[in-house]
Parts: structure tokens; sequence; C-alpha cells
């Protein structure tokens, strides 16, 4: 059992590493598209093409093409009966790459630097330094981070939705049996861009993490005191 827990740890500081070293060359593909910004061809169509929905057990269609100097992209369904339909889709893309690919940024940032916290972690439980001040400040900053990064990555999400729904109620046409379905004024504002949201459940992982650090903490100081009265 003892050599079962002396490789594990060394497991898990390995699979950390990896980790790692893909979260880094995923933020680096990240920011050359950013840099490169690349558009779609002018020429570009696709489709007609027949879909499934899956449990719903109908066909669909979705058509891609170039129209007026820019994109339309249709989308029926139910042998036609429902019809979606973005007018100027070329400017959807953009709106997609403008707010999507900085998001999907801090999320791999967010990941790398979560999995380096664990892999440091899990070095120092291969040392067996498992109850140290270093091992604690380690567990803190992994709370920290979670804590953090709930606040961040939900206000990102947010003006991403907002964005992306935004543009939909502009351009979008929905049909239902040849009767136009009309969305509410986009300036309604379905996701309002200043408010304050987090990640709940990440938000809660992290007060857990932070709580169980203080144990640990709490714990070095006891063991500090009985060695000092022995």
């Amino acid at each position: 059992m003892a050599s079962v827990s002396g490789v594990l740890p060394n497991i898990f500081r390995w699979i950390f590493t990896v980790l790692v070293g893909l979260m880094a060359l995923a933020a680096l593909a990240i920011c050359v598209l950013m840099l490169i910004n690349p558009h779609v061809p002018a020429g570009a169509h696709f489709g007609p093409t027949t879909v499934d929905f899956g449990q719903v057990g109908e066909p669909g269609t979705v058509y891609f093409h170039p129209a007026n100097g820019d994109f339309d992209f249709q989308l029926t369904a139910f042998h036609g009966t429902i019809s979606f339909f973005i007018g100027r889709a070329g400017g959807l893309i953009e709106t997609l790459k403008h707010f999507g690919l900085p998001l999907w940024l801090l999320h791999v940032l967010f990941l790398g630097a979560l999995f380096e916290l664990l892999r440091r972690l899990f070095r120092n439980v291969g040392r067996g330094d498992s109850f140290s001040p270093g091992t604690v400040r380690l567990v803190q900053l992994i709370g920290g981070l979670l804590i953090v990064s709930s606040f961040i990555l939900s206000f990102a999400q947010n003006l991403f939705g907002h964005a992306v729904i935004n543009y939909l109620l502009q351009h979008a046409v929905i049909t239902v049996s040849g009767t136009q379905v009309h969305l509410p004024a986009a300036s309604v504002g379905v996701f309002p861009r200043h408010r304050l949201t987090l990640n709940g459940a990440m938000f809660f992982y992290g007060l857990l993490v932070l709580a169980l650090s203080e144990v640990f903490r709490q714990g070095i100081a006891l063991k500090k005191e009985n060695e000092l009265t022995i």
C-alpha cells in the first residue's frame, strides 16, 4: 500500500504536467487565431444538407451560401414547417470570433493555472510535504483561483451571450407554417451587459477548498505545538 501511495502522486503530477502543456498549446493557438483573424472565403457555401434532430426524429436542412456581399444561413425543420433564417450571417461569425475567442482563451488560461497549481501540489505530496505551509498555500491559491474565476468567466460568458443574442434579434427571422414569429426588440437587453454574475458551483467549490486549507493550516499549527511540548 505504501508503494502505491507513493506512485500515485507522481502519476498525477505527470498527468497535470501534460495537461499544462496542452493548455499552453491551446492558448498559443487561440492567440494566433486572434492575431490572424481569419475570414470566411467570399465564395464559401454549405449545403443544402439534410440533418437529423436526434430524439425529435424529424429531418431538417441546413443551407449556408453567399448573398449580397455577405452570407445567408437557413435552417428548416419538420418538412419546412419551421424555418430559421439569418441574414448577414457573416456578421454573426465575426461576432462569435470577437467575443468567443477571448472567452475560450480565458477558459484555457484558467485550466492551465489550475493544472499548474495541482501539479505543484502533487509534487509536494510526492516529496512527503503534504502537511507543510507551502502545500497549504497551494491549496489556498486553488480556492482563490476558483472563486475569482467564477466571477471573471461568468462575466465573459455574459458578454458573449449578450452579443450573440442581440445579433440574432436583429438579423434572425423565424417562420412557423408561413407565419413570421416576431422576436423582441434588441434594445430590451436579454443579457444585461453590466450585471454582476458568477458561476455558483465554481464559487462554492472554491469556498470548500479554502475551508479545507484552513483545516490543514490549523492541523499543522497544532502539530508544531505538540512537537514543542514534547
